[in-house]
């Protein structure tokens, strides 16, 4: 019987893990025993979660007197909205093999409630037919490979990783990672050449590293090499790695928030009409050009003067190429 019981409550706490209502008389016809042995299941529930409130997310099982259902509440839950917007978010990035996202979508959605579970798949059921992933070259996948360099980061492992570089060359590079990002729909590691004291960052895109060697070695960062993620992100553009410097544009398309979106530290230094003059603390040259060149002529680029020559030289390459 006890066992029974307990199979009895770890089935309506999953119902309302997710986002069912729990009635009591429906679950007694539907188990075939009195009400109060629900009520009873309930309450053991209830002192679960009271006396285990940080093992279960500050959860509680809460009664709404108006409609006579139970509801569980969890500070640390997605509710179905959040659910949805996830699951987009993940499609949209195209990061995943088709297998792992399926299987994301697959445990995201098994928290989805019943009512709102068709809802759910008819949104995203043509998304998922026609998603289209990046190719890589992992082979054993980008989602373990992620988590085999985060290993690697919090112990602070020294690694040689085989690689294939953007002109398709295999080589090889022994490594401090530091750090992982994601742009653009790939996932990047950021790391250090081994023998290189500079420190000077450099990217590798996890979905072109073949194999990873793990060594024995340990390293330490001094203070000056200290990663900074959020503020490389406000700063660079498609993850092209270079020096950081203050450029200047005017801009006059029809959509002066996107570009400021685009370019997290941008600021509008003036305005004439539809003109802004725009300037921005970006990193690198190549990828701020290939943004700002997908604007057309609604950007005329104003400084720095080498910046400006970059900006030229590529529109003059650019035009030379229909004669």
């Amino acid at each position: 019987m006890n066992i029974e019981k307990n199979e009895r409550c770890l089935a309506i706490f999953l119902r309302g893990m997710r986002g069912e209502k729990i009635t009591v008389s429906e679950l007694a016809n539907e188990y075939g025993v009195s009400t109060k042995s629900i009520c009873r299941d309930i309450n053991e529930i209830r002192c679960f979660l009271a006396e285990n409130r940080e093992l279960t997310g500050h959860a509680e099982l809460v009664y709404n007197r108006s409609t006579k259902c139970y509801t569980l509440n969890m500070d640390d839950f997605l509710r179905d909205n959040e659910t949805l917007a996830v699951i987009k978010v993940l499609i949209g990035s195209r990061a995943f093999s088709k297998s792992e996202l399926l299987g994301i979508i697959a445990k995201l959605r098994r928290f989805t409630s019943t009512k709102d579970k068709q809802l759910l798949d008819s949104l995203i059921a043509k998304e998922k037919y026609h998603y289209c992933e990046v190719r890589h070259d992992c082979s054993e996948g980008v989602v373990d490979m992620l988590w085999k360099l985060a290993q690697n980061i919090r112990t602070h492992t020294e690694i040689t990783i085989t690689y294939y570089k953007i002109s398709r060359e295999r080589v090889t590079h022994t490594i401090r990672p530091v750090s992982i990002m994601f742009s653009e729909y790939y996932f990047y590691l950021i790391a250090y050449k081994a023998e290189d004291d500079s420190y000077s960052p450099f990217y590798f895109r996890v979905d072109r590293i073949t194999s990873i060697v793990e060594h024995r070695n340990r390293f330490e960062l001094p203070e000056n090499a200290d990663f900074d993620e959020g503020a490389l992100r406000k700063k660079i553009q498609f993850m092209f790695p270079g020096a950081c410097r203050t450029i200047r544009f005017e801009y006059n398309g029809p959509s002066l928030q996107a570009v400021l979106d685009r370019l997290p530290t941008a600021i509008v230094l003036d305005m004439k009409g539809n003109t802004a003059l725009v300037e921005a603390e970006v990193y690198g040259g190549r990828g701020i050009i290939m943004f700002l060149l997908s604007q057309g002529s609604w950007v005329k680029v104003l400084g720095p003067d080498d910046f400006v020559e970059e900006y030229k030289s590529e529109i003059k390459k650019m035009a030379e190429l229909y004669g």
